[in-house]
């Protein structure tokens, strides 16, 4: 493997100074202004730029650093992510025929999620059951969202539009979300024990039934050692209480000294 890119090792002055960008498209949608608006509108931004666009960029001090053809894996962090994102968007869309408007809105809220994620403990404090996640950047502060029934299991033609909509995001949340919760998860051979839970780090419980954008976090208050020595299970401290889990619901964040 080649070395990190230097802006990926090195501190800038503000989040997003640098940023990758990758097409994540075609998506289709239906269109209530007849068919092939989309393409005649692209066409005409095109036309009006008149190949202007990378100057009046420049001048903003804005530069693009291109990938070589066909070689995607040369911007694998957000390359993995859109990967991801493709991936569920695909098949929870299906032949859903969407207008351009709810098709944002669903994508708006898909977006909400995926910055919901939890990336490393905000502090070091056993009592902060907080993580840094992408909201942070973005707002300052944890995304939320309102309160919804669970549609998950209701038959689409009986649903309004709307339930239709929070049903897309409720399959999408269920599939992505268990997905990223395993990529945190090391997968080491039984025996050997190369990175266990201590007391104090914070982790995400592996939970079913949880609505979009709520994690089950919590803090390692102790571990339990079976009769060979090794510990397998681990009392964890949440914001209800204290529960205990299998080391295989529980799935460490990143840590600064990791």
């Amino acid at each position: 493997m080649g070395n990190l890119p230097q802006r990926r090792v090195t501190a800038s002055g503000y989040p997003f100074e640098t940023v990758g960008i990758d097409y994540a498209g075609p998506i289709m949608s239906a269109s209530r202004q007849g068919r092939g608006c989309a393409y005649n509108e692209i066409g005409r931004f095109i036309k009006s730029c008149n190949n202007s666009l990378p100057g009046d960029l420049a001048l903003e001090g804005i530069n693009f650093h291109f990938l070589p053809p066909h070689a995607p894996h040369f911007g694998g962090l957000w390359e993995a992510g859109v990967k991801s994102v493709k991936f569920h968007l695909k098949r929870i869309l299906g032949n859903c025929n969407l207008t351009y408007e709810e098709l944002n809105t669903v994508l708006v809220q898909i977006e909400a999620v995926l910055n919901s994620r939890p990336l490393t403990p905000l502090s070091a404090d056993p009592s902060d059951l907080l993580p840094l996640t992408p909201g942070h950047f973005l707002i300052g502060r944890p995304l939320t969202a309102l309160p919804t029934d669970c549609y998950e299991q209701h038959v689409t033609g009986t649903l309004s539009r709307y339930q239709h909509l929070e049903q897309l995001r409720q399959h999408f949340w269920r599939r992505w979300s268990k997905e990223y919760i395993s990529e945190l998860q090391l997968r080491t051979k039984w025996r050997s024990d190369l990175n266990p839970l201590q007391e104090g780090v914070l982790v995400i419980l592996k939970e079913d039934n949880l609505p979009p954008l709520k994690w089950r976090l919590g803090r390692v208050v102790a571990v339990h050692p079976g009769a060979d020595g090794v510990s397998r299970v681990a009392d964890v401290r949440t914001a209800t209480g204290v529960v205990r889990r299998a080391f295989s619901k529980i799935c460490l964040l990143p840590q600064d000294d990791i």
